[in-house]
C-alpha cells in the first residue's frame, strides 16, 4: 500500500498475561462479563471500582500485577440494552481504551473484548475501532519518519472457536485497509491529493491486484464523454497539478455474476464554489469535498483484499478541483449532459451533482448489458443532510426499482450491525418539480442559489436532478427496463474536520454486498 499503511500487525493472544504486551486494554459494559481466564482483569478492575465510583463511565488506567506491564486500562461501553444503545457504544469504548494506552506510551496494547450477546458484531467493531484509533494520516507516514506508526502490534485476545475469531480478524483487516484507503484519499490536503495524484495513488495501490483501474485525462474525451464534469473542470484546467480525472475500477469475480454494482464518487479535491464563490471564511475543510470518491477507492480495497465470488463492481471516481478563474463555468450557462439534457446553471456551488451525473449516465448505459444492476452515487453533497439527521448518519434515498428491492432498508440493517448508520430519505414529486426547466430553454434547473442548508428538501432534491440529468428516469418503475438507483448523502458521516474521516459508508456496503458471499 502507498507510503505504507502505518497499520500495526493484528496478533491472536492465548493468554492476557503474554509479557510481550505493554498494556491490556478492555471493552466491556460489565466486569462481570470476564470469567475463565480473563477472571483476574475482572477482580482488578471490581478492586478499582470499590475506590472509585464512577469507574463505570470513564476509562481508567489501573496499576495492577494481574497483567505483567501492570497497565490494566478499562474502557467501558455504558448501558448497551436501552432503547437506543447500539454498537456503537464499543466503537467509542475501544478508540478511547486505546488512545488511553498510547498516550500512558503503550505500543503493544492487547484488546480485551468478552463475548456480547446483545449485539452479534461486536468484537469486530471493537477492533475496527481500536484501529481506527491507530490510523496515521498520510501526510505523516510520508513526511515523518518518526510518527509512520503509532503502534508496533494490536494483540487481539482470543477466547474460545478459535476459526471463528481468526475469521474475524481477518475481515477486520480487510475492512481496516479499506477505511485506510479512504481516509488517505479523503482527509489529504487538496494539493497532496488533486486529481492526479488521487489517479497515481490508486494505480499504486491496486497494482498486481485484481482491480482493472482507467484513468480519463485528455479534454477532448472528458468534453465528449462527461461535458458536465467538463464545465466544472473549466477553471481548474488551467493549472496542470489541478486538472481533472475520472478514475474508472473494476472487480470481477472468477466465474458466474450474480449481482452487479455501480459506485460513483463525487470527488471534489477542493471547492471554492466556483464563480459563485464560498465566501465569509466557509471554504476552510473544503478538501474533504471528495470523500464520496474516496470511499469508491476504499470498497475497492475491501474487494481486492476479500475476492467476493459472484460480484461485478465498477466505480467511478469523478475527480475534479472547482476553481475559480476567468475559465470558471458560471450560473446562467446552459450545458447539454451525457444523457442529451439541458442543464441550466443556477450556482456552481452546486457542482457536486454536475461531475457525477455524466459518470451516472456512462454506468446506466452499462447496465443494460450486467447481471441484475444496481447503481449508487456517493458524495458529501449537501449541508442540508447535516441539518437534517445531524454529523454522524449516511442518508439514502431510493428511486422507485430500489424501493422495491429495499436497498436502503438493507444497507441501513448492515450498517447498523457494523457501527455505519444510515438514516433512510425518500425522494417526492415535489424533488422533480424543483428541477424541471422554468423556461424553454433548458430542460432541467440544476440548482436555486441559495445554500441548501436554507432550501426546503436541500438533501432530496439532488437526486431528482442526479435522476434527471442522468436519463435515470426513463429506468423506474413505469420502465420496461428499471435500475435500482440510490443516493447517499456522506455529508455528515464522512468525518469531522478538523479530524479524521470516518470511511463511512464502505462498512455497511461491505456488510451488505460482500461479507455474505464469503465462506
Amino acid at each position: 500500500m502507498a507510503a505504507a499503511s502505518g497499520m500495526p500487525q493484528l496478533v491472536p493472544c492465548l493468554d492476557v498475561r503474554e509479557k510481550e504486551y505493554d498494556g491490556v486494554v478492555v471493552v466491556t459494559d460489565s466486569p462481570s462479563k470476564l470469567t475463565g481466564s480473563l477472571k483476574s482483569l475482572g477482580e482488578a478492575i471490581d478492586n478499582y471500582g470499590k475506590k472509585d465510583q464512577d469507574y463505570t463511565k470513564s476509562v481508567n488506567l489501573i496499576q495492577t500485577d494481574a497483567v505483567p506491564s501492570q497497565r490494566l486500562i478499562f474502557s467501558p461501553t455504558g448501558p448497551l440494552n436501552r432503547d437506543y444503545d447500539d454498537v456503537r457504544r464499543f466503537t467509542d469504548a475501544s478508540v478511547k481504551g486505546i488512545k488511553r494506552a498510547l498516550s500512558a506510551g503503550c505500543k503493544k496494547p492487547l484488546l480485551v473484548c468478552p463475548a456480547e450477546a446483545l449485539f452479534s458484531k461486536a468484537r469486530v467493531v471493537s477492533i475496527l475501532g481500536a484501529l481506527s484509533a491507530l490510523y496515521v494520516p498520510l501526510e505523516i507516514r510520508e513526511d515523518c519518519e518518526d510518527r509512520k506508526q503509532k503502534a508496533e502490534a494490536l494483540g487481539i485476545f482470543v477466547d474460545g472457536d478459535w476459526s471463528s475469531w481468526k475469521q474475524d480478524i481477518a475481515r477486520a483487516e480487510a475492512l481496516e485497509k479499506g477505511r485506510i484507503v479512504t481516509r488517505d484519499i479523503g482527509g489529504s490536503d487538496p494539493e497532496r491529493m488533486a486529481a492526479p495524484r488521487i489517479a497515481e495513488y490508486v494505480q499504486s495501490i491496486f497494482k498486481d491486484t485484481c482491480i482493472k483501474v482507467t484513468v480519463t485525462d485528455d479534454i477532448p474525451t472528458l468534453k465528449k464523454e462527461f461535458p458536465l464534469l467538463a464545465a466544472v473542470n473549466r477553471a481548474a484546467n488551467m493549472v496542470d497539478r489541478h486538472k481533472a480525472r475520472v478514475i474508472q475500477l473494476e472487480y470481477k469475480a472468477d466465474g458466474d455474476i450474480s449481482k452487479t454494482l455501480f459506485l460513483v464518487g463525487k470527488g471534489i479535491t477542493y471547492d471554492t464554489g466556483g464563480a459563485d464563490i464560498k465566501a465569509g471564511g466557509i471554504m476552510a475543510g473544503m478538501h474533504r469535498d471528495k470523500c464520496g470518491a474516496a470511499a469508491v477507492a476504499g470498497f475497492f480495497k475491501i474487494l481486492a483484499e476479500l475476492k467476493p465470488p459472484g460480484l461485478r463492481v465498477v466505480g467511478g471516481m469523478a475527480c475534479v478541483r472547482n476553481s475559480v478563474g476567468e475559465e470558471s463555468y458560471v450560473a446562467d450557462e446552459i450545458i447539454t449532459s451525457r444523457a442529451g439534457r439541458r442543464v441550466r446553471v443556477g450556482n456552481t456551488d452546486a457542482e457536486g451533482r454536475m461531475v457525477m451525473a455524466d459518470v451516472l449516465c456512462k454506468f446506466k448505459e452499462m447496465a443494460a448489458d450486467a447481471k441484475n444492476p444496481e447503481l449508487f452515487t456517493i458524495a458529501t453533497l449537501t449541508g442540508h443532510a447535516i441539518r437534517a439527521v445531524g454529523p454522524n448518519y449516511t442518508i439514502i434515498l431510493n428511486n422507485g426499482p430500489a424501493k422495491k428491492i429495499s436497498v436502503a432498508c438493507k444497507l441501513q440493517e448492515a450498517g447498523d450491525l457494523f457501527a455505519d448508520p444510515f438514516e433512510i430519505s425518500t425522494i417526492r414529486k415535489e424533488d422533480y418539480d424543483f428541477h424541471k426547466g422554468p423556461s424553454e430553454y433548458e430542460d432541467i434547473l440544476q440548482c436555486n442559489n441559495l445554500p441548501s442548508s436554507q432550501t426546503p428538501r436541500g438533501h432530496q432534491s439532488p437526486a431528482a436532478f442526479l435522476i434527471m440529468a442522468s436519463g435515470l428516469d426513463k429506468h423506474g418503475i413505469d420502465s420496461d427496463q428499471p435500475y435500482p438507483y440510490s443516493h447517499l448523502d456522506i455529508a455528515g458521516s464522512s468525518g469531522p474536520f478538523p479530524g479524521i474521516p470516518t470511511g463511512s459508508p464502505i462498512l455497511a456496503f461491505a456488510a451488505q454486498y460482500v461479507l455474505p458471499r464469503l465462506p
